[in-house]
């Protein structure tokens, strides 16, 4: 009765959780409507902006509709063979990526617009550990009627926020790339932007003057269709300053805008696929939970298995919350991913973590409250102690990302352990093995493998052969281990003596006892596979005592522990 009323309890918790994910799923494109709201107030704005500088210059109106303000992309270039330049920083390449994120307000003056921004420049130095990236402040001045830009050094006061700030903690492209830069690149430096002296010794010693010219992309170049993209061409060049020479030699620049719009669509996508994987797991976790809903199926499944799958979970969860914070205009999306992720790991795979855990302790159940919630104590700050530990070895070790990952994807290794050791029985279903390694694949594949990931993170190709074949090895494994045998792989010779089932008694053989299971009669004259002896030399029908032991492994006649089938 008490396992009647077990499992309806857990068929009922399983249909509530299934029913909030339903409502939680369908509602996931209800909550990522504010950011198409934004998208068309964004529009309006942008509107509303070429109207008032139509208003001011009618004549004007084909060049001063150009809205310049936006993230631009492109390559850098020395004019000249070598830098000379001894108060400037040493660049150590000719060339390399150049980053422009502009700001652009109208003034009362017809046709000017008032431009601030920064300029990073990326592989400024030939270090293998660290390419570089140097970043400086500029403001100036666009002429739209001759598409031209004029720029300076900003020399603005430390810590005071402006404008082109403000753009900057509301730019997905910038604040994702960065944070994606640190947490997924071997060598992080790469890609941050290091606010160090650079600046300060141009303010002190160099006039900095950058002269663009700005040009719409054509139609036919443009792969983003009605949306205009602007490139800018120029050179950025200092001066002489009291007969001290030039600080450095012109340098080129040379960048095209990026469509925003593209990358918000690419991030939501991202967030639905992260969603609907999320969707598919707690499916499969219930599929599992259900194969194994019995205390002796749940003891042949690794705790440490389960609890590696949930931290996993959990890291997610905090990335996809953390991205959302960084990226305000984003957060609708990131937080419905992060919640699912929280939906997987806090309810579902914690309830099968303590549902493994009790079945393992068959005999501390009847103990008494204090002793478990004293052991329940133990098992979570282990888990969390765990957790947070991770998080601080991440941190530590983060230019060697790749092999912390391999390390998180080994999670079958432990299940295919225990079958080894314990000799258990079809402990996963097959679907749960198939469906997990398939959905566990996706995100860092997307990451790593996908040429146009919205976190800008180049492609290695090698690493995610080397993950697909390494999941791929251990699901085989333990799909071979549920149809050949747990010990499959492992020669005879080494095997430890096995306990046989169908072992003959002589001196029993003319005996008729019955079978305690079924209460009828077993013929011990009939061939020995018809019956099974247990330990403890009681009989029983193979097919009785086989479906007794997927429950418990005890002997239904003095309660003996059994050995492994």
């Amino acid at each position: 009765m008490a396992a009647m009323s077990g499992r309806r309890g857990g068929e009922g918790f399983v249909k509530c959780a299934v029913s909030l994910l339903l409502l939680a799923f369908l509602g996931a494109s209800t909550a990522l409507r504010p950011l198409r709201e934004r998208a068309s107030t964004a529009t309006g704005s942008w509107n509303e902006e070429r109207l008032f500088l139509r208003r001011d210059d009618s004549d004007m109106s084909s060049y001063s509709a150009w809205n310049i303000t936006g993230t631009y992309r492109g390559r850098w270039s020395f004019v000249e063979p070598m830098n000379g330049s001894s108060r400037f920083l040493e660049f150590g390449k000719s060339n390399g990526v150049s980053v422009l994120e502009l700001v652009s307000t109208p003034t009362k003056i017809s046709g000017v617009h008032y431009v601030q921004g920064a300029v990073t420049f990326h592989d400024v130095l030939e270090n293998e550990h660290d390419n570089g990236v140097a970043r400086m402040r500029v403001e100036g001045v666009y002429i739209s009627p001759f598409r031209q830009l004029r720029m300076v050094a900003n020399s603005g006061a430390d810590g005071e926020l402006r404008q082109e700030e403000d753009y900057f903690l509301s730019n997905p492209y910038h604040l994702l790339g960065m944070f994606s830069s640190q947490v997924f690149q071997e060598s992080p430096r790469d890609r941050i932007p290091r606010k160090k002296s650079f600046t300060y010794d141009m303010e002190k010693h160099c006039n900095i003057e950058i002269a663009a010219q700005v040009s719409c992309v054509s139609s036919s170049q443009n792969a983003d269709g009605d949306r205009e993209r602007y490139h800018l061409e120029g050179l950025m060049e200092s001066p002489a300053v009291d007969d001290d020479g030039e600080c450095f030699s012109p340098i080129l620049l040379n960048a095209t805008s990026l469509n925003i719009e593209v990358y918000y669509n690419k991030a939501v996508n991202y967030t639905l696929m992260v969603t609907f994987i999320s969707f598919l797991q707690v499916l499969l976790l219930i599929r599992q939970m259900e194969h194994s809903n019995t205390q002796s199926g749940a003891a042949k499944v690794s705790i440490l298995m389960i609890g590696q799958q949930a931290i996993m979970d959990a890291y997610l969860c905090l990335l996809h919350l953390t991205a959302g914070i960084l990226v305000e205009s984003l957060f609708n999306a990131f937080a419905t991913a992060a919640f699912f992720k929280f939906v997987v790991f806090s309810i579902f795979e914690m309830r099968y973590l303590l549902a493994i855990w009790k079945a393992s302790r068959p005999m501390n159940n009847g103990e008494g409250w204090e002793t478990m919630r004293r052991e329940l104590s133990v098992l979570y700050s282990r888990f969390y102690g765990i957790l947070l530990g991770g998080i601080l070895v991440m941190y530590e070790l983060h230019n060697f990302l790749h092999p912390i990952l391999f390390i998180m994807y080994s999670f079958w290794i432990p299940q295919i352990i225990t079958n080894v050791i314990r000799d258990t029985r079809k402990p996963l279903h097959p679907y749960y093995i198939l469906g997990m390694t398939l959905t566990r694949m996706a995100i860092p594949l997307y990451i790593f493998g996908c040429p146009s990931n919205f976190m800008r993170i180049e492609v290695d190709t090698n690493w995610c052969i080397s993950l697909g074949v390494f999941l791929g090895l251990q699901a085989s494994i333990l799909l071979l281990q549920h149809y050949l045998g747990s010990r499959w792989f492992i020669p005879r010779q080494i095997l430890p003596e096995k306990y046989s089932y169908y072992r003959r008694l002589e001196s029993d053989a003319t005996r008729t006892t019955d079978c305690v299971i079924c209460m009828t009669a077993i013929d011990l004259t009939q061939r020995s596979n018809d019956y099974m002896v247990t330990p403890c030399d009681h009989f029983f029908h193979s097919g009785c005592l086989q479906r007794w032991m997927d429950i418990k492994m005890e002997c239904p006649t003095c309660r003996r522990s059994l050995p492994p089938a």
